[in-house]
């Protein structure tokens, strides 16, 4: 049988006092700069992705970080230390990730975590499960069931369009997936029997006044961190997971985390990315339900510049003189951050920082270069999204043996 959670994983944001609010629902800072990262993961108890990390993930792989990884996009971790011994003792381990879907678009903000997936799996050859949690979406969201189910579906095809093999990818939608597949619901069980009322208000803040649903649902998130979850993939081996997920999605699997051993299950390991900050700058990410604060997937070249000129925060000076003088801030600066996330080109990113800082590139100039870097990149999006039919929706989404054979040497108790 299956014991509660200890009472130390009360996570509860509202008892801490400084000006970011980070949960699973919300994400603000008070800070110009946006969200303290330092005080977070003090606060969450991770580790940062440190260069000694960074080394030793391009040893065991033979390949260079991706650039996200690199420049501290993706910045904290539990247990990556953990799950690469474990790669060097010949063990494999599959990937999990997932996408809320709340509109039937998703933004370049999105891509992030997705992005550092596929090259995590085409780096170490491993399968990888996607959720769409259009059940959470439903209960959080003035969304009805049907308009939830019709989200997941078009932001499965975004997700497509990245590029993930379909030999070694299965996509599912809470809704869809858990009445085709009892192990799922079995485990969902399993960790529900492991948390109590109490402990879930604590961890998530919930209240009298939520729905009861949201009070179940962590443990749907829960579930495809256990490869029990997908027997026709992984039969019954308890196969270990890696989680790329931005750090609001933390406390899902901090609860995950302390439940796994109760289970018979290792600590599946996580790395955390920072927030993509929204157009009106970082004191909050970037969100699909605000049309002004992201650039969208399927925004065209025209409405990506119109964005971007109107809404995209900037750290310049109020007058063209005071910039030139004192230069600008990259580290508020919205247009430069686009370029962080996006413009792989390390010599120019930092060429435009130092111009921009000094005051010999303008607010207006570092925009065009944000925008010129954007447009093409959603334009190459649009073009793959186009040539996913329905059909090949079905194909990732119809319940599979990947194309993928395990070796699994770790057996937890």
């Amino acid at each position: 049988m299956c014991e509660a959670l200890p009472v130390d994983i009360n996570l509860d944001s509202s008892k801490y006092t400084d000006d970011d609010i980070v949960d699973p629902w919300t994400v603000t800072s008070k800070s110009e700069s946006g969200v303290d990262y330092d005080k977070l993961i003090k606060r969450f108890g991770c580790s940062y992705i440190d260069k000694k990390l960074i080394e030793r993930m391009e040893s065991i792989s033979g390949k260079p970080v991706h650039p996200m990884i690199r420049r501290g996009i993706f910045f904290s971790h539990r247990d990556l230390h953990t799950l690469l011994s474990m790669i060097e003792t010949g063990n494999n381990f599959y990937l999990y990730t997932g996408r809320g879907p709340s509109s039937e678009s998703m933004h370049v903000g999105h891509l992030v975590p997705f992005i550092v997936t596929k090259w995590l799996q085409e780096t170490f050859d491993v399968p990888l499960v996607i959720q769409m949690t259009d059940d959470e979406k439903t209960l959080w969201k003035d969304l009805t069931v049907e308009q939830s189910m019709k989200m997941a579906r078009e932001n499965a095809k975004d997700i497509i369009a990245i590029g993930f093999d379909v030999n070694k990818t299965f996509i599912f939608a809470n809704l869809d997936y858990m009445g085709r597949c009892s192990a799922f619901y079995q485990n969902v069980i399993r960790i529900q029997k492991c948390v109590t009322f109490n402990q879930v208000k604590g961890i998530f803040g919930f209240n009298d006044s939520d729905v009861i649903g949201k009070i179940g649902f962590p443990a749907t998130q829960a579930a495809p961190a256990f490869s029990t979850t997908f027997p026709f993939i992984f039969g019954d081996d308890k196969v270990p997971v890696l989680i790329p997920c931005a750090i609001d999605q933390d406390p899902y699997f901090r609860m995950t985390r302390d439940v796994s051993p109760r289970l018979g299950f290792i600590k599946p390991a996580l790395i955390h990315s920072c927030f993509f900050p929204a157009l009106q700058g970082p004191k909050t990410k970037m969100s699909a339900s605000d049309v002004n604060s992201a650039v969208f997937l399927t925004d065209t070249p025209k409405q990506i510049k119109n964005k971007i000129n109107k809404h995209a925060f900037s750290g310049g000076r109020p007058t063209q003189e005071e910039h030139r003088k004192h230069g600008g801030n990259t580290d508020t600066d919205v247009s430069y951050q686009l370029l962080r996330f996006f413009l792989y080109d390390d010599e120019k990113l930092e060429s435009i920082r130092i111009a921009y800082n000094k005051g010999e590139l303008l607010s207006g100039e570092i925009k065009k270069i944000a925008i010129e870097t954007l447009q093409p990149i959603v334009a190459n999006h649009q073009a793959k999204r186009k040539e996913v039919t329905e059909d090949i929706l079905d194909q990732y989404m119809t319940p599979r043996k990947l194309n993928y054979e395990f070796n699994v040497k770790f057996k937890p108790q």
